[in-house]
């Protein structure tokens, strides 16, 4: 492991001095952004981002057809990864809850499960709740599955964010955390030069703001490599911990067993 990503604690964004400014600088920037996330999601990523969760979700298929199963889908944004968790559940209906500390992507989440219910389907559809990844309003032991989409890699904390994560889940229970990664080769290279060069200035055009996508290549850069991460994933408590690639490792699952 590089001397230097021992030190990583967490995100970073720039002019932050310890975890608490970084956390507020990073929900002021997702605040900023909210209008237009979705569009921009889809646009930057050409649409894979929706192959990407529905990939994960099929990996906790047997979670998500056990119909008292306890679903927590941490830093949800606008609620994509819990809608794909809901659809892939079928007609098993467990409680799937996206929680989230940015009360502005909180409301897009909540009009879209108004756009996609129907009288007989109500029961079904997610809730949300506003809260913060590294102190959870929720007891010990009470999820099955914990998932987190994009989200992770902005937290203050990545150490304090998995024994969080560890300690709502049940023994036994599951983390999947999907989140971007830096590929080798001629990809990496590709890549690095789209998302370092080509994404902020498309992303601040088409948000009107200038600096969340400047961050997110930042962000990415910073994140711990896929061996770190496990590392840290079996020091929080979670064996069989696995990372799987997605589209020549631009993103990829990092998945665990408490």
């Amino acid at each position: 492991m590089p001397e230097t990503s021992k030190l990583v604690v967490g995100a970073a964004p720039q002019g932050a001095r310890d975890t608490s400014s970084a956390a507020l600088a990073v929900r002021e920037m997702f605040t900023s952004i909210a209008p237009r996330y979705d569009l921009l999601n889809h646009v930057l990523s050409f649409n894979i981002d929706r192959l990407w969760w529905r990939r994960t979700a099929r990996t906790f298929a047997s979670i998500l057809t056990q119909p008292d199963a306890r679903i927590l889908d941490l830093c949800c944004g606008t609620g994509d990864m819990a809608f794909a968790l809901r659809k892939q559940a079928g007609k098993s209906r467990p409680q799937i809850l996206g929680a989230d500390f940015s009360h502005a992507m909180l409301q897009r989440a909540r009009s879209k499960s108004l756009e996609k219910s129907s009288p007989d389907s109500r029961r079904a559809i997610p809730r949300w709740i506003e809260a913060d990844a590294l102190s959870l309003p929720f007891p010990d032991q009470h999820f099955n599955l914990v998932t987190s989409a994009f989200g992770f890699r902005n937290l203050a904390d990545y150490d304090a964010g998995l024994r969080e994560i560890a300690r709502v889940l049940r023994p036994g229970g599951e983390c999947g955390i999907l989140d971007f990664s830096e590929p080798e080769g001629l990809i990496g290279h590709l890549y690095r030069i789209y998302f370092k060069h080509i994404l902020p200035r498309v992303g601040t055009i088409l948000s009107g703001v200038r600096g969340p996508y400047d961050y997110l290549p930042n962000s990415v850069e910073r994140f711990p490599p896929p061996q770190e991460m496990l590392d840290r994933m079996r020091r929080a408590g979670f064996r069989e911990a696995s990372w799987t690639p997605y589209t020549f490792g631009i993103a990829g699952l990092y998945r665990g067993i408490k």
